[in-house]
């Protein structure tokens, strides 16, 4: 719901360079020819999406009011779904915030060719480069050694069964696929990602992808 940006919306219809969010992020999936089809995973009550996205339409253009109460609940449902619309076990799957509308097609292609081969898959991902603070009671706690550190991104590929069984044992808690391979001991690839890509979460965020979109 996005209920952290300060709106009366979900965070993916707020509008953002005359467009909703996940507008902007269809838009960029659209063009990357190497995806044979884009599944929105939308909560069972959402009568927002088509108005709000009226250009995903097509063969391609899969929707599906599955969603959870988490992320891995809502993936998870989603997985099941390319199940039932003919997507094999061994498939390659990316899973995407709806949210991250800065992605760009070269980005997305960055992390298939770094993964179409891998065992595991992987994930978009920048190295952490600020001094990482550890807080207590409103104060800082330790200072944490950045080296080594990543901040986690998506697009996430991994093949759709062995995705399936990471987030079945992992639980609801997970809070991306990457750490619910883990939990299930494989080591996702790290793939050089873009600070553009980043989350909105906050109002500044928000006003920030705007104008990063005004000027793209």
């Amino acid at each position: 719901m996005g209920s952290r940006a300060g709106a009366d919306v979900p965070k993916q219809y707020l509008p953002i360079a005359g467009r909703a969010m996940v507008a902007h992020t269809l838009q960029a999936l659209g063009r990357v020819p190497r995806l044979a089809a884009t599944l929105v995973v939308l909560s069972p009550g959402d009568d927002q999406f088509e108005a709000l996205a009226p250009e995903f339409v097509g063969q391609h253009a899969w929707l599906a009011r599955c969603g959870g109460a988490t992320r891995a609940e809502t993936v998870a449902n989603g997985l099941a779904e390319l199940a039932l619309r003919g997507v094999q076990a061994n498939d390659w799957v990316l899973v995407h915030d709806a949210v991250r509308c800065l992605i760009r097609p070269e980005w997305v292609n960055r992390l298939i060719d770094a993964c179409s081969n891998d065992a595991v898959g992987g994930l978009l991902a920048v190295p952490v480069s600020d001094t990482l603070k550890e807080e207590r009671d409103g104060r800082v706690h330790v200072t944490l050694d950045r080296a080594g550190k990543w901040v986690a991104q998506t697009p996430q590929m991994f093949r759709l069964t062995m995705l399936r069984q990471a987030l079945a044992h992992a639980g609801v808690a997970v809070t991306d696929e990457a750490g619910a391979m883990e939990a299930m001991g494989h080591a996702p690839k790290l793939v050089a990602g873009e600070l553009e890509n980043f989350k909105p979460t906050w109002p500044a965020d928000i006003a920030l992808a705007d104008r990063l979109l005004h000027n793209a």
